[in-house]
């Protein structure tokens, strides 16, 4: 699965079932945490601008070929 984070344009491919937060990582992108374990929110991004998750407890989803992660900034973190 190819997967697309926003705003910086960075493309990564990955494998359902992996964490997501590995896979920013790979990528070079940085989503902030926090708790790591989806309680505090810091880690929220937007998937294909409809869905928002907590990428500290989220793993890759199966099924699809493609997803866009759009990170966008609390501004009380």
């Amino acid at each position: 699965m190819k997967i697309k984070f926003l705003p910086d344009d960075v493309e990564v491919e990955a494998t359902p079932g992996e964490p997501m937060l590995e896979v920013a990582e790979r990528a070079g992108v940085t989503i902030p945490t926090g708790c790591l374990m989806g309680s505090c929110h810091a880690c929220e991004v937007e998937v294909d601008g409809e869905l928002t998750i907590c990428a500290c407890i989220t793993a890759v989803p199966p099924g699809k070929s493609q997803m866009t992660i759009n990170l966008f900034v609390d501004p009380l973190w």
